[in-house]
């Protein structure tokens, strides 16, 4: 039997102890250091960024370079951070049972920074797309489209990078693939109407049927475009009113747009009285083109004796304005009437108005 005192089994606990802490100690010591080593090479990384690859990008003529560095420094700063997690956690055997766990957590943390930083790189894309299409003359993509574009770019880098883990996790993706397109129709049936505006608004913006600023004719109204969003279109009409049309209406109908339009034939008719002589008849072709031709923005076309109508004979004059402005034609038709009648007064020749003969027959005497 071998007598252990009290100061003997103090020691051998105090020296297994030693023994079991000693490693821990070094391991936490490495995690430590690890995790400082991580600090200062995301500060280089992000250094680096901040004044050698920007010095470099604004030496450029353009400024995309410029916002991918900008929106891009932080997130990767973030990423070089947490690569030192991962290996500053991997020193630490003490948690090697849930090593696997940990090791499924910094792969989903990494994966989905690198989609945040793809989508970070999108918005400058699109964005600098937006300010193209406006330094090249055409209309202001309108904020809201811009902004569901984006997040639908946003989504589909997610679901790329979901499926991505998935198949990194040797999961069968041929289930994912179809829960995915299950929730997708259920979705798609439940926002049928919503979704349908959303795709018009798209087919607004891409084929350009009209733009915010346009006078357009749809359907029974006719107004000024001042905002076009995913959902609906807002016109001012002429009357002052607002109308609000869903996208989805506007498509599937037909749209005139007066802004498109660069000249305007105009075509009116004037009747003359049947009692006016055939002398003067001929003469009034050649009457109504002198009185047309001289005005300024005007390309006469011809004037032609065109039919006997019930009251009058008529003559249909047609000319082009060589300008899309409504108070211009209106102006120029006005002043063009006036001379039709000074000119008509002079050469004695009568318009003619709707008008009625009455014979009366008197009735005969019986003898």
């Amino acid at each position: 039997m071998i007598n252990t005192t009290l100061p003997d089994l103090i020691n051998n606990a105090l020296r297994d102890a030693h023994i079991l802490i000693t490693p821990v100690i070094g391991q936490i010591i490495a995690a430590v250091l690890f995790f400082i080593l991580s600090l200062i090479a995301g500060w280089i990384v992000y250094h680096i960024f901040e004044h050698y690859f920007s010095r470099w990008a604004k030496k450029t003529k353009t400024t995309l370079d410029d916002e991918i560095i900008k929106n891009v420094k932080r997130p990767v700063y973030y990423f070089v951070i947490l690569l030192g997690f991962f290996y500053a956690f991997e020193q630490l055997t003490v948690l090697s049972v849930y090593s696997s766990l940990i090791g499924q957590i910094f792969l989903v943390a990494e994966v989905f920074l690198v989609a945040f930083i793809i989508t970070r790189i999108i918005n400058v894309l699109v964005s600098w797309y937006a300010e193209r299409i406006v330094k090249q003359g055409r209309r202001a993509v309108s904020g809201n489209i811009l902004l569901v574009f984006k997040k639908l770019l946003h989504v589909f880098v997610y679901i790329a990078a979901f499926l991505y883990l998935l198949y990194i996790s040797k999961i069968d993706l041929s289930g994912a693939v179809v829960g995915l397109g299950v929730t997708g129709i259920a979705i798609a049936f439940a926002l049928q109407s919503i979704l349908g505006d959303a795709f018009s608004a798209f087919t607004i913006y891409f084929d350009r049927p009209f733009e915010i600023g346009d006078y357009v004719v749809i359907g029974q109204h006719e107004g000024t475009v001042t905002h076009i969003s995913m959902k609906s279109t807002r016109i001012k009409l002429l009357q002052g009113e607002e109308l609000v049309v869903s996208n989805k209406e506007i498509t599937g109908g037909s749209i005139r747009n007066f802004k498109k339009m660069e000249t305007r034939r105009v075509s009116f008719t004037i009747g003359v009285t049947y009692q006016t002589p055939l002398e003067t008849l001929k003469k009034i072709p050649q009457l109504l083109q002198d009185i047309i031709q001289p005005f300024d923005h005007v390309e006469f076309q011809r004037v032609h004796f065109k039919e006997f109508g019930q009251f009058s004979l008529n003559f249909e004059v047609v000319y082009v304005i060589t300008s899309p402005d409504y108070v211009k034609y209106l102006d120029t038709q006005q002043a063009i009437n006036f001379k039709i009648l000074e000119t008509f007064e002079k050469e004695h020749i009568e318009l003619a108005y709707p008008t009625q003969t009455i014979v009366l027959h008197e009735p005969k005497k019986n003898s």
